[in-house]
């Protein structure tokens, strides 16, 4: 975008946070961005199909025909890498979607309306909160049934009460603000308070939360399918690759790299976008 010209005559740049990202954000979008061209195009960017088994190649070391190896039934370990890309990262978005559709409505209703509504959601938001995310995870999930959908289902239940709780915040505090209590003086009502006043207020550490918690539901994709609790075979996903890998872990360690990596990476990638974000929308902080 090109630069605007002030009234002077000088031109108006966009912040320094913005034309100068840094580094490691920079590296944090180009990974993603591969990745997401990866998962796409997981059908043609795969050498061999996922579930493909071969007998006389289990374990085998990385060659030019399995560029990762195989693994213990034979499969090669980077096109299930690849397939299970798309699975690994709609899981989080899923998991992320459900959190944001019980937190935010219950967060900004509990901080409008105040009174015993917020007296309650806050108590139950409190109780959530007060167990370990994936014991929870587990619990909803064992309610829920095995599987893939189901368990980011219990992933993002349990998120909720986070986004609930800073919404909340936001909300009590925009609230309070002059312009909502003059549009509330024109006759606005709740609703319409909440929709255009509000929320487009309250959503930037919102938009910051839901990021850091993309990371949050791919580790806990991973460990509900290392448990058993998420993906089944013979679908892949990084977590269940991670899963079969561990019990090769003292003859084969190598095939705990790929999966290992590409969680630590991705996770990685998705909490410096966060962080990035939350710099570049909060005019108190400096870019350093």
């Amino acid at each position: 975008m090109s630069a605007q010209a002030s009234a002077s005559g000088t031109p108006v740049r966009p912040p320094r946070r913005w034309r100068r990202p840094r580094l490691g954000t920079a590296l944090a979008l180009a990974y993603l961005a591969v990745l997401l061209l990866l998962a796409l195009a997981a059908p043609w960017a795969a050498p061999h199909s996922p579930t493909a088994q071969d007998p006389a190649g289990v374990l085998a070391p990385p060659s030019a025909a399995n560029w990762l190896g195989t693994d213990d039934l034979g499969r090669d370990v980077f096109s299930r890498l690849v397939h299970g890309a798309p699975l690994t990262l709609s899981a989080s978005l899923l998991a992320v979607g459900v959190a944001t559709a019980i937190g935010l409505p219950l967060g900004l209703l509990a901080g409008y309306l105040g009174g015993w509504f917020d007296e309650l959601i806050s108590r139950v938001v409190d109780t959530l909160l007060s167990f370990p995310a994936i014991v929870l995870a587990i619990g909803v999930t064992g309610a829920l049934g095995v599987g893939l959908t189901n368990s980011m289902i219990a992933v993002g239940v349990v998120f909720s009460p986070t986004l609930a709780r800073l919404v909340r915040g936001q909300t009590l505090i925009v609230r309070s603000e002059l312009y909502v209590d003059a549009a509330r003086c024109f006759g606005a009502g709740p609703g319409r308070i909440i929709v255009r006043h509000i929320l487009p207020n309250a959503v930037q550490p919102v938009l910051v939360q839901m990021t850091l918690l993309l990371a949050a539901a791919l580790l806990a994709e991973a460990s509900l399918s290392f448990l058993g609790l998420g993906v089944q075979p013979p679908q892949p996903s990084w977590g269940a690759m991670l899963a079969r890998a561990y019990h090769y872990m003292e003859i084969a360690p190598e095939q705990m790299y790929a999966p290992g990596i590409a969680i630590l990476l991705t996770a990685l990638a998705f909490n410096t976008l966060g962080e990035s974000l939350r710099v570049a929308l909060d005019p108190t902080l400096r870019h350093r």
